[in-house]
């Protein structure tokens, strides 16, 4: 009974060690049950009816929405309903909980000057799939295909680059658990020689040991390995970099409250190989009316005003122009050949595809990557939009495929969008 009673107190420690390990496993886990489809889904409806105001994580327009289920279930029960019923009729149609006199519904409708758009179409299920992924948005799974069905306004789901971390972490907890397996058996081993009189010699500690020092020297040397190689892969890219302007011009008034069309600036992104900088005089369109703005009052318009020669008082052009000095965002390395009109007319890509929820940003940053490996996805998961685009007409083999249903849709890779030399030459 003694030893018994000594076994357990001596594997205590152990058994504790071996539930913290499976707790963070099952923590890691939880990460990956969440319903991919329903998230992608999710997401892609979030794109497409919030984007434009929110984020799940940073305060724009609106709130950040990340915790906003939790928030309302904690504050919004109200007249013997819960706060998710209150929230889904939020979501639809602000003016109604207001209006039922929901105290947390009320205390919010001054969040912001905008008023939140009203969605009346749309249906408690999609709802709960834009709450699925505004609670998740790191969980991740197979981004939609992008296509040219995404809605205007909307960003389409970003080609996924490869993320190997819960690969990486798996590796890691495996190998924790490898040493505490060693442990453990070395304990045990002990333990039950001592309940049969055995005095083992004692062993040396297993951090000394040579086997433990070679394991440990070679997952180091590895690990080494891979972060110089993934940081000289990564050298030249400029995800997130978002430099200051010379004016600031902000795309959440412009793209995105007041509803311009990027090519009403951009006009040579349909025309050319790349979609240019705007000319001022584009600027002047508006602003020979426009003198003061919403977000930066007339501080940046009158920078404008001071590099086209304009003069609001006398209203005439009383100075030679002197250009502006623009700082360029988006750069491809000089071998890489891309080019905006293929994309814009005949794939027909949304601008938000690889410029991000530009709608939503007040200074311009670069959102995705482009890299080799992000243009690739992209062409693998992208939908060629075949139907009334003569671009496309001379492919008669996979038209008829496409008529016999022997395919159910052609991505850009089917038509040699992941050659060499469609990018390089």
């Amino acid at each position: 009974m003694e030893n018994h009673s000594s076994l357990m107190r001596k594997s205590l420690p152990l058994a504790l060690l071996f539930a913290l390990f499976f707790s963070l496993l099952s923590n890691v886990a939880s990460a990956a049950d969440v319903d991919k489809a329903k998230w992608a889904e999710g997401k892609s409806l979030f794109k497409s009816n919030c984007a434009s105001c929110h984020n799940p994580k940073v305060a724009q327009t609106g709130p950040a929405l990340m915790g906003v289920t939790k928030r309302w279930e904690d504050g919004a029960e109200y007249q013997g309903k819960p706060g998710t019923y209150w929230l889904h009729m939020w979501i639809k149609n602000w003016n109604n909980a207001v209006a039922a006199k929901n105290p947390y519904a009320v205390n919010i409708q001054n969040y912001s000057p905008s008023q939140m758009n009203l969605f009346p179409t749309l249906k408690d299920e999609d709802i709960d799939k834009i709450l699925l992924y505004v609670e998740n948005p790191d969980a991740g799974g197979a981004p939609a295909p992008a296509t040219a069905a995404t809605p205007a306004g909307g960003a389409p789901a970003e080609p996924a680059e490869g993320n190997n971390t819960f690969l990486y972490l798996f590796a890691a907890l495996m190998f924790v658990l490898v040493v505490i397996l060693v442990l453990v058996t070395r304990r045990l081993d002990k333990i039950v020689d001592e309940s049969k009189g055995i005095h083992a010699v004692e062993k040396p500690s297993f951090w000394t040991t040579r086997s433990f020092k070679a394991a440990l020297t070679l997952v180091v040397f590895v690990a080494a390995l891979f972060w110089l190689a993934d940081n000289g892969i990564r050298l030249g890219r400029q995800k997130g970099y978002q430099p200051t302007q010379p004016i600031r011009f902000s795309h959440a008034l412009h793209a995105g409250k007041h509803k311009i069309d990027c090519q009403y600036c951009h006009t040579s992104a349909a025309k050319g190989k790349t979609s240019g900088i705007p000319s001022l005089n584009t600027c002047m369109n508006c602003h020979k009316a426009v003198t003061q703005g919403p977000v930066y009052g007339k501080d940046e318009i009158a920078k404008i005003y001071e590099a086209v020669g304009w003069d609001p008082a006398a209203k005439a052009y009383t100075k030679p122009p002197k250009p502006i000095e623009w700082v360029r965002i988006h750069n491809l390395p000089d071998h890489v050949y891309f080019n905006h009109s293929q994309h814009v007319v005949a794939g027909k890509v949304e601008c938000q595809t690889c410029h991000g929820p530009i709608q939503t940003m007040s200074e311009v940053y670069q959102f995705a990557p482009l890299s080799m490996g992000w243009c690739v996805n992209c062409h693998r998961q992208t939908e060629v939009q075949f139907a009334s685009n003569n671009y496309y007409s001379t492919y008669e083999k996979l038209h008829e495929d496409l008529k016999n249903h022997k395919i159910d849709k052609v991505t850009v890779e089917k038509i040699g969008g992941t050659e060499c030399a469609k990018c390089h030459y």
